[in-house]
């Protein structure tokens, strides 16, 4: 059975990345994909410091590498702070990048962002599809660039815009088509 890996860059009640997250993992579930949401706030990850990785790897950043490792979709929310990505996201890339065997030779990456601004999070997505690239990630294609928020979902937390479900969907496609499952 495919599995997916889903996980926010915001762990704040009411993220709007959140419900993305979730969205996304109830679209995989309904292909039959084995969903494992997590939240990035459950993982003990000090600010990188290399330092810190001469006298332990932290325990948080080996079992998210495990994480990233065992399942064979990770689709990752971001929110955009100043035209980049959170402290959270980057800290936790940081830390699994830094984890042997690498972490993002298994998984195919889907990501997507919620913000309030009606770019939705494209600068963000650019910068963490350069990043995860770099260090081997395959991504998909589609971005899920979505703004603004206020207006994106409905009460029962789906997306109000055609084109965003169809977005959605052709992302699920990707990610279960390139999949290695």
């Amino acid at each position: 059975m495919t599995t997916a890996l889903t996980l926010s860059g915001s762990i704040r009640q009411g993220s709007h990345n959140l419900k993305l997250q979730a969205h996304m993992g109830r679209q995989l579930e309904a292909t039959g994909v084995s969903v494992n949401a997590i939240n990035l706030g459950d993982f003990n990850l000090p600010i990188f410091n290399e330092d810190l990785e001469a006298d332990a790897v932290p325990q948080g950043a080996v079992a998210l590498a495990e994480l990233w490792r065992s399942h064979d979709i990770v689709f990752i929310a971001t929110p955009e702070y100043n035209g980049g990505l959170p402290p959270l996201l980057v800290n936790a890339i940081t830390w699994v990048s830094r984890q042997r065997p690498s972490p993002f030779r298994h998984a195919v990456f889907g990501i997507g962002g919620v913000s309030s601004g009606k770019y939705g999070t494209i600068w963000s997505l650019s910068h963490l599809r350069e990043s995860l690239t770099k260090v081997g990630a395959l991504v998909v294609p589609t971005l899920l660039g979505i703004g603004p928020a206020e207006e994106a979902f409905d009460a029962q937390q789906n997306f109000v815009e055609p084109a965003i479900v169809r977005k959605v969907d052709q992302m699920v496609h990707e990610l279960t088509h390139f999949s290695r499952g």
